[in-house]
């Protein structure tokens, strides 16, 4: 594809897109993080909400009377058989229309387009096997259809779109985007050109996904296993450590050896600014320009470290009417792997030079790596800072990297911007990279 023929220029000849709700089902300290202000809370104080039991993980906890209080009228003939990605989606979903205020029964997202980012498998695995190991001649007609409903419910990607779009009654558009932890800032990038291009008034973007801890700690087992041989065999171009799980992670932290991982959703809601201008909504602000490209590397698992492919993206969503300068703020997508702060730092380095004066920070430490939500949070993470004039700290920064080109905001306290254009990163792994450039709600 033509370069110059793939820049996507909605801003120009489309409507406006805006953010006007944000919810959330996250690990928390105490209880989940459900609501903006349970976010900010969390974030502008750079506290972490992961736990250890063998590795450090987040895990939402989410219990039935939690559920319930949220979703009242789910009918128990499908909820019985929903997979913790079902309700964490459900709960993230409910909570973001309320913070639009929305309601997500009766019809009144009829129209809407329901658009769900996952990356990983997790939790569709039980409902798998559970058929599969189903001996037709010992199962009862009764327990027949319990496997049946619960596996066209739970064994595809798209299951939490699936109970989503039949609890909205939406006939809008309705598909799932499966590329990893870029995931729903792909979807974010689907919902603003159908939105700026008059296909939808409204968007609901959701990214979910569930980490089995149980396979993480026995993952960790196995390397811990197969360290000693690895060693003996490493060679020059090759790490001093596999992965580990049982450390902190520590994102543009010298001492960054690690990634966590976590569970839970977030959604956002997003409208023409004439929809949400006709229902008096609250606007966060502005999702202005979206881009993705792709290492080109042969390897399934690899990232170029340059960073080349990222700082195309970022130059892609600039287009010819904002400059990078108009840019001090930046979310990061460094999950404590020192391989994502490479080529961030390199990107950050081409895009603004080796002097540029510019914050970026990462709260992945907060909740854990999630896979697919990362997207969803970042926008709305960058809204509310916007929103808010503070840039969070990046969460378990304390030491910064030597040689960083930007400002990581270690420690626990909050710094000062005044800011209206920000950009966040989402990455997959040999993958997409992604950008997005977001705007207050005046920004032009």
């Amino acid at each position: 594809m033509n370069r110059e023929a793939g820049k996507d220029k909605s801003w120009s000849d489309g409507r406006d897109v805006v953010v006007t709700g944000v919810g959330f089902c996250l690990p928390g300290r105490t209880e989940p993080v459900f609501t903006a202000d349970d976010m900010w809370d969390v974030v502008s104080n750079g506290r972490s909400c992961l736990k250890r039991d063998e590795v450090y993980y987040g895990s939402v906890e989410l219990t039935r009377e939690m559920f319930d209080e949220r979703l009242p009228d789910v009918p128990p003939f499908f909820s019985q058989h929903y997979t913790s990605a079902h309700r964490f989606g459900l709960v993230s979903m409910a909570e973001a229309t309320t913070d639009a205020g929305l309601t997500f029964c009766g019809g009144a997202l009829g129209e809407a387009a329901i658009l769900v980012g996952r990356g990983g498998v997790d939790s569709n695995v039980e409902s798998y096997l559970s058929v599969l190991s189903a001996d037709p001649g010992k199962t009862s007609a009764p327990e027949a259809m319990e496997l049946f409903v619960a596996a066209q419910q739970a064994v595809t990607p798209s299951d939490v779109a699936l109970v989503q779009a039949a609890l909205t009654q939406s006939n809008g558009p309705c598909y799932t985007v499966s590329c990893g932890c870029a995931s729903s800032a792909v979807q974010i990038g689907n919902a603003r050109r159908m939105i700026a291009h008059g296909e939808v008034d409204i968007a609901v973007v959701t990214g979910v996904d569930v980490f089995n801890v149980h396979l993480i700690q026995n993952i960790q087992r196995l390397l811990s296993g197969a360290q000693q041989t690895y060693d003996a065999l490493r060679t020059t171009d090759m790490p001093e450590l596999l992965p580990s799980f049982t450390s902190l992670m520590r994102p543009y932290d010298r001492r960054a050896d690690c990634i966590n991982h976590g569970e839970g959703a977030a959604t956002v809601i997003m409208e023409s600014r004439e929809h949400a201008a006709r229902r008096g909504a609250h606007v966060y602000g502005q999702v202005l320009a979206t881009a993705m490209t792709r290492d080109g590397l042969a390897n399934p698992l690899a990232c170029d470290d340059t960073g080349a492919e990222l700082v195309s993206a970022v130059r892609r969503c600039l287009g010819d009417r904002w400059r990078i300068d108009d840019v001090p703020y930046v979310h990061g997508g460094s999950d404590g792997n020192v391989v994502v702060t490479a080529f961030e730092a390199n990107a950050i380095k081409e895009l603004y030079g080796p002097d540029g004066d510019v914050l970026m920070t990462s709260q992945e430490g907060c909740f854990g790596h999630n896979g697919a939500p990362a997207g969803c949070l970042g926008v709305a993470m960058t809204l509310m800072m916007m929103e808010r004039g503070q840039v969070c700290p990046t969460a378990n920064c304390e030491q910064p990297a030597d040689g960083l080109p930007f400002d990581p905001v270690p420690g626990v306290r909050p710094r000062p911007l005044d800011f209206d254009y920000a950009l966040s990163f989402n990455y997959q792994v040999g993958g997409v990279k992604n950008a997005i450039l977001l705007g207050s709600p005046e920004a032009v």
